[in-house]
């Protein structure tokens, strides 16, 4: 998950108690992991009956202790909060499809904002030693005078969800600064692995790379091959997390590759792996169009770097391959 950062303090020597949310995504599921093996109890706050499947985390039931936790009822996530008294709390979950939180504004700030607030709040009351990591995005962002990004770049958000992700960030400042807590936000630009959910794009290209290689599909609907994403490995990020937690002061970092890439790029990338040449199976459609952005989202890890001594260990090529290899194998097992 990366070399060892030499601003660690707390070393897994002291490996506790960690609760977290998200845990049936794609990050919850490779922070979950990661945990384990460094000797952590694990708890995770979940929504659904423990008996349903568990998502990307299915292959740790029975090594992780089940809670009820849903965003939109506080009252859950206040009680997971008092009654694990967690050394290390990872907030994770919450809605990440950004079209929808145009279409349900008022449920994407209760969310997101929201439930960042009762679980800073239910630290504060229920287990102030907690040391707490908010995930939070680099689309806060949005139209930003400069490209990259760092941790003072002025936010200026551009859809109700990086403006619910900005008003968490904001809380986590404010409540270390006011209450002391150790409190951190995680800045998270995209970050994808082979267990990113297929509604998203580098999925769905991955997705018709293996699908049209076995003959399964013909041609792939994409809206502008030029748009621009900072791209990073989900396991890298979540390394990323839990150094943040180990560090002997709380602060917020960026977490990203500074590397630019179009979504054209990718495509070809993952029609190359498996010996397509991706021009001719992608279709333009206009509906999927969006309006240009004003500036390019692309983060500039340096405090990361410097401070926490974390590197991205997977490079953008191989996080493309670890994906179409991923859905090949899973297709041709159907």
């Amino acid at each position: 998950m990366g070399p060892r950062a030499p601003g660690v303090s707390r070393q897994a020597k002291t490996a506790g108690r960690a609760l977290l949310t998200g845990l049936t995504g794609q990050d919850g599921s490779f922070l979950a992991e990661l945990l384990l093996a460094k000797g952590y109890e694990v708890v995770a706050a979940i929504r659904r009956d423990p008996a349903e499947p568990l998502g990307c985390a299915e292959h740790l039931r029975g090594q992780v202790e089940l809670v009820p936790g849903d965003l939109l009822a506080p009252a859950s996530l206040a009680e997971a909060v008092a009654n694990v008294r967690p050394d290390e709390l990872y907030h994770l979950a919450a809605p990440s499809f950004v079209p929808d939180s145009w279409r349900q504004p008022a449920r994407t700030m209760a969310a997101v904002a929201g439930a960042t607030a009762t679980l800073l709040e239910a630290v504060g009351r229920h287990s102030p030693t907690t040391r707490t990591f908010i995930s939070t995005s680099g689309t806060m962002f949005g139209a930003a005078p400069d490209s990259p990004q760092d941790e003072q770049t002025p936010c200026r958000p551009q859809s109700p969800y990086a403006t619910a992700k900005l008003a968490a960030h904001q809380l986590v400042g404010q409540l270390r600064e006011h209450d002391g807590l150790f409190a951190c936000s995680g800045i998270l630009y995209n970050h994808e692995s082979e267990r990113r959910p297929e509604a998203f794009v580098t999925r769905k290209i991955a997705r018709a790379a293996a699908q049209i290689k076995l003959g399964k599909q013909e041609h792939v609907h994409l809206g502008d091959l030029d748009a621009v994403r900072d791209w990073s490995f989900a396991g890298d990020v979540m390394y990323g997390a839990w150094l943040t937690l180990q560090q002997d002061r709380a602060d917020d970092y960026i977490f990203a590759s500074g590397e630019p890439h179009t979504v054209r790029e990718l495509a070809e990338i993952a029609f190359a792996r498996v010996g397509l040449d991706a021009s001719q199976y992608i279709r333009v459609d206009a509906a999927l169009l969006r309006a240009p952005e004003p500036t390019l989202l692309v983060g500039d890890p340096s405090k990361a770097r410097e401070r926490l001594g974390w590197r991205p260990t997977v490079s953008f090529d191989e996080i493309v391959w670890r994906m179409v290899d991923a859905d090949v194998e899973a297709l041709e097992a159907v």
